[in-house]
């Protein structure tokens, strides 16, 4: 009752009845015009018929195009308004104009004058052809003269977070979906308070929808008041605004442009295990030293400054200083719902189609658009060796039905699917040929791909990437292997309950 009682005067609890009062006051509007004046509904109809059109040469995945289109054509008096409220109206463009400045900010970048794609196209040209997409969309060189080191877990990333912020000297920039209170989070704003009074510039960026139950109210005064600059990143309001869905899913710190982390931890007690939430919490993570870092910098400004509306950035001050023992090629990059590009999923995709020999994937969801399935399936039906890891203690149990959905077509062709038994897994990586590996903040689901601000880091001939490859081989030793037969005993029901969530997995 205590929890009900909290929940219910929280602000999540509140800004959600406030907004789903505003759609039971529309719903009304629009069925009591459509049964009173029957020109609305002829109007409704003409409507729906232009929408479908347009929506067939919309440049959208036919996921999100299928939910508007049995919306509008099974409701067109309600389909149609709201489809002219959220996908053409003056919101939807000024949601455009937001991100055209967001682009401009992403292409105004530091020079990287060694280009090495060309040495690694001579090697590895599938590779090569991934890193300059990368390049191409995500504005993100790729560097040497950088070291790095893979954390198996949260609680050596932690260690080492707490190492390094130590010697801060310059700046220190933090951005984190989660924020919360509790042993993780207070020894790292104990040492940045300290660093703060030293004059060095610490700022930090969390997003609100991820931290809206877990800080107190008015959280970023309190850090204001340790010395930080704060920005909280797209508040939450009372208001149908199709620019909440936008989310900053990244993790990011940067230590004075040397050092940088990311990962897919957050700073939280279940992530270093202090608390237990869904058994085990397996998480991974990488620190970055050297040249590479300038991007991850770069990466962390211009969200910042995004979000502050400015659209001009002197990055000269922030680059790295520091070059280290080149510890093969490295290519941090970012990804979100400004660019043009499915940066993350086409870039996976590519490196699927690209794999020889093995591809292997850990992520806490599945929820797959049906050209992310056609490429597993194609790549294991090729003779590569794809291995997919999803966690058997799930968080939330709506998308854990969702991401089982997948299973049954992906075992059909051959691929071999791991749930981490001692609880939930929340790394997010790919290995592929004992070459190549990928870490980073990206789920492989629709919000990922399509709505959130991520960033990761692509790895070709690092030391990091044999490790990435072990961690992967340990975690399937602790987790159970999903076979068709146990899909196919769940019976009709379940598979229809399946079909029906796949349904809707692009809102998910």
């Amino acid at each position: 009752m205590k929890k009900l009682s909290k929940f219910i005067q929280s602000r999540m609890f509140i800004t959600i009845l406030l907004m789903l009062l505003q759609v039971i006051i529309l719903f009304a509007l629009l069925t009591i015009a459509a049964s009173r004046f029957y020109i609305y509904y002829v109007l409704t109809l003409i409507l729906a018929a232009l929408i479908i059109l347009d929506l067939a040469n919309q440049n959208m995945n036919p996921s999100f195009k299928l939910p508007w289109v049995i919306l509008v054509v099974a409701v067109p008096i309600i389909g149609a308004p709201l489809y002219l409220l959220f996908a053409k109206s003056k919101q939807s463009r000024r949601i455009s104009k937001r991100f055209r400045n967001y682009r401009t900010l992403m292409r105004n970048t530091l020079p990287n004058p060694d280009d090495p794609i060309s040495d690694i196209e001579k090697e590895n040209p599938a590779v090569a052809r991934q890193m300059k997409y990368v390049e191409k969309t995500s504005y993100a060189p790729v560097y040497r003269g950088t070291e790095a080191v893979y954390f198996p877990s949260g609680e050596k990333y932690w260690e080492a977070v707490l190492k390094e912020l130590e010697k801060a000297e310059k700046f220190v920039f933090l951005e984190f979906f989660i924020l919360e209170d509790g042993k993780m989070l207070g020894a790292v704003l104990d040492i940045l308070k300290r660093k703060a009074a030293e004059g060095i510039d610490v700022r930090v960026m969390y997003d609100d929808i991820g931290t809206i139950n877990k800080l107190p109210k008015d959280y970023d005064k309190t850090l204001s008041d340790m010395g930080f600059q704060v920005s909280v990143f797209n508040r939450m309001r009372p208001s149908l605004d199709a620019f909440l869905n936008y989310r900053d899913h990244r993790k990011i710190i940067v230590i004075d442009g040397n050092i940088g982390f990311t990962g897919g931890i957050n700073l939280a007690d279940e992530y270093i295990n202090e608390v237990e939430r869904f058994g085990h919490w397996k998480d991974t993570a990488v620190m970055l030293k050297g040249h590479a870092v300038t991007k991850m910098t770069e990466t962390f400004l211009q969200l910042w400054h995004f979000s502050h509306g400015e659209t001009k950035i002197d990055y000269s001050e922030y680059a790295s200083t520091l070059s280290c023992e080149t510890d093969g090629y490295i290519q941090p990059f970012a990804d979100g719902p400004s660019t043009d590009d499915l940066t993350c999923e086409l870039c996976f995709m590519g490196l699927i189609n690209s794999a020889t020999k093995n591809f292997y994937l850990t992520t806490p969801y599945l929820i797959l658009d049906n050209e992310m399935i056609t490429a597993f399936c194609h790549a294991a039906k090729s003779g590569v060796d794809v291995r997919i890891i999803t966690p058997h203690i799930p968080d939330k149990k709506t998308v854990m039905a969702v991401t089982r959905s997948n299973y049954r077509t992906l075992l059909q062709s051959g691929v071999k699917i791991y749930e981490y038994t001692p609880g939930f897994i929340h790394a997010k990586s790919i290995v592929t040929d004992g070459t190549t590996a990928i870490v980073g903040t990206a789920n492989f689901d629709f919000r990922s791909f399509y709505l959130h601000f991520e960033n990761c880091v692509l790895f070709y001939k690092s030391k990091c990437v044999g490790d990435v490859e072990r961690d992967f081989l340990e975690t399937q030793e602790k987790s159970h292997e999903v076979t068709l037969e146990e899909i196919k005993k769940k019976g009709p029901f379940y598979a229809l309950a399946q079909t029906l969530l796949k349904f809707f997995s692009p809102l998910m």
